[in-house]
């Protein structure tokens, strides 16, 4: 069956190359290639034109704009520990990304934080700002970004190596119920609750959150949706203070120029695409 197959489509090129068919079928195959070379050098120019961005740097736009890098993607250049002039242990950078390793055996405090922590800061410090940055954590973790922190202060206070500041929550918010809900996603933490009404992506995915903090005023962002904004100097502010658990703490919320910190919260986390522009009150 397979050689009288083979004859027969012999045959039939020889016909054609005898009637000429040799031609149409030349024309054909040059049709189709110079198709094909369109179709490619299209969509080669297409991504010439429009190209896709790279992470942890900046456009033109945003240099003119004076926006910042706060991480170049490759060191930890401009970040430290608490009373280090390094970054502390469990923080690595990977894939472009700055990541906390868990430290599944680490003693807890009550609200689950680390008894000793290793909070990553910036070595500069900034008091009116919008910040900006892309973040994801793992299943059932938590994590955050402090601003309005005083190194200072926050070493009088345990625990050990972490934070005393604003935290902008970042949590799995899965299975969070009652009073835990006040603290999730995007919650100025222990002191006002997120917008009900917010989109957060699915575990492993990447979410954008951004922070205005001007003058006395502070709005936290959700991929592209405000879920809070709060005015310190109102007393309503005053009294959240009061019922927080900061309550004891003198000085806690004086605007102050402080650090921007990745806490560590002994659960996976990674941090992308960090950005700070500085505003004029």
């Amino acid at each position: 069956m397979i050689l009288q197959k083979n004859i027969s489509v012999h045959f039939h090129f020889q016909k054609c190359c005898k009637d000429g068919g040799w031609k149409k079928i030349l024309r054909k195959i040059q049709f189709r290639l110079l198709t094909s070379t369109i179709i490619i050098s299209f969509f080669l120019n297409s991504n010439a034109q429009y190209p896709q961005a790279i992470n942890n740097t900046l456009t033109e736009t945003e240099e003119k704009n004076g926006w910042e890098l706060l991480f170049d993607g490759k060191t930890f250049d401009g970040w430290r520990g608490f009373g280090l002039d390094k970054a502390p242990g469990g923080w690595i950078i990977e894939y472009a990304t700055i990541k906390i390793l868990p430290k599944a055996d680490w003693p807890r405090q009550a609200d689950g934080q680390p008894i000793l922590g290793a909070d990553l800061i910036t070595v500069e410090t900034f008091d009116n700002f919008e910040l900006v940055w892309e973040w994801k954590i793992g299943t059932g973790g938590n994590s955050g970004i402090k601003y309005n922190v005083s190194e200072e202060l926050s070493l009088l206070y345990p625990p050990k190596g972490c934070a005393l500041g604003f935290e902008y929550q970042m949590m799995d918010d899965n299975g969070l119920s009652g009073s835990a809900e006040g603290n999730s996603t995007g919650a100025l933490y222990d002191l006002i609750h997120p917008a009900k009404e917010k989109v957060i992506k699915p575990i492993g995915e990447f979410n954008t959150s951004r922070i205005i903090f001007r003058g006395n005023h502070g709005e936290h962002w959700l991929n592209g949706k405000k879920v809070l904004e709060f005015d310190m100097n109102s007393t309503s502010f005053d009294s959240l203070v009061k019922n927080s658990k900061f309550s004891a703490i003198p000085g806690f919320a004086d605007k102050r120029k402080g650090h921007i910190v990745l806490q560590d919260h002994a659960e996976v986390a990674w941090f992308r695409n960090i950005k700070i522009r500085r505003l004029k009150v």
